[in-house]
């Protein structure tokens, strides 16, 4: 086992060093000087210079890739070149509602593809069956600005019961111990704020966690139709077992394996794909905060948060991989 986590590690460094490569050169190449975007365009030639140097962007490309790795390994990610903070600080700032987002998301996708997933495999070839999993391929192919922009039409500007943007009302003040609104406000026991947090959350998390959903139902079926081909469950039948405990005790728990890896990569997915959701709902995560770095040329910021993003999302891969190959042996001897 511990030679197959080191070798796992292994594997994560030229990743990592890829992206950081990729991140650079497109941030790079991408038309537009931060400088000239700081001082505006009629800033004199000699300022924009000046600027340029202060900043280290007349050094040669592969330098300042140096500087930028050598900086990040320290976790110094750099000063942002349009609000002048560090953008670590700003990043931590951001983060805990991008967290609370994506867990909510995931927790919705989860729930509701499972029991999807192994209703349409007890029923199949059933009516719910084919609604299901229609619906699964629907969620897939469904773009998320467009489910975004279609859940506030009817549930915020038709009928009015949700909130349309933002995390949470003017009218609340919630004291920030963990970041996470829902769990800030039972803290402190402020329920109607934990309500209202709770109903700012429904309509990204629907938008952000459908195409999860959709995997999870789809994958869960497969596993279990293939698990209830199993001899072990034709023995648990003819030994007298319920239905129920024939799904629920037998098939699910073998069924979850393909499943539980799946969950787990889709979490480091949210994280990512996050931006279109927060910048169509206004939520004011860190995907809404790069997209304003990217309209802006903000060079530290782009860099600094794709990087952070993609380590999260080697980090919850690697972390699967070690829960997968404790869970199966045969993994680590493959």
């Amino acid at each position: 086992m511990i030679s197959y986590i080191i070798k796992r590690l292994l594997w994560a460094i030229p990743t990592l060093l890829g992206v950081s490569i990729i991140v650079f050169s497109m941030v790079h190449l991408a038309p537009g000087d931060p400088a000239l975007v700081m001082l505006g365009e009629h800033a004199s030639k000699e300022a924009v210079e000046a600027l340029r140097e202060q900043m280290g962007l007349n050094k040669p490309l592969i330098e300042q890739y140096i500087l930028f790795l050598s900086n990040a390994l320290q976790g110094n990610f750099g000063i942002s070149t349009i609000s002048g903070e560090p953008v670590l600080n700003e990043f931590l700032e951001r983060f805990p509602a991008t967290v609370e987002l994506s867990l909510v998301a995931l927790t919705f996708a989860t729930v509701v593809g499972l029991l999807a997933g192994i209703l349409s495999a007890v029923k199949r070839y059933s009516i719910f069956d084919y609604t299901a999993m229609s619906a699964a391929l629907a969620g897939v192919s469904m773009p998320v600005f467009w489910l975004g922009l279609m859940l506030i039409y009817f549930f915020s500007v038709e009928l009015g019961w949700l909130p349309v943007s933002g995390r949470l009302g003017y009218e609340f003040d919630i004291e920030q111990i963990t970041g996470l609104f829902l769990i800030d406000s039972l803290l402190v026991q402020d329920y109607e704020a934990f309500w209202d947090a709770l109903k700012h959350l429904i309509l990204p998390s629907i938008a952000l966690g459908t195409i999860p959903m959709a995997i999870i139902a789809r994958m869960t079926r497969a596993s279990m139709i293939e698990v209830m081909k199993e001899d072990y469950i034709r023995t648990a039948k003819a030994k007298g077992c319920t239905k129920v405990q024939v799904i629920f005790i037998h098939a699910l728990k073998n069924a979850l394996m393909p499943v539980i890896t799946v969950i787990g990569l889709m979490l480091g997915t949210l994280f990512a794909g996050s931006i279109l959701t927060e910048t169509t709902f206004s939520w004011p995560g860190i995907g809404k905060w790069l997209v304003n770095a990217v309209n802006q040329r903000d060079f530290p910021i782009i860099q600094s948060t794709t990087l952070i993003i993609a380590t999260m999302f080697v980090a919850v891969n690697l972390i699967v991989d070690l829960l997968y190959a404790l869970v199966n042996p045969k993994v680590r001897l493959s």
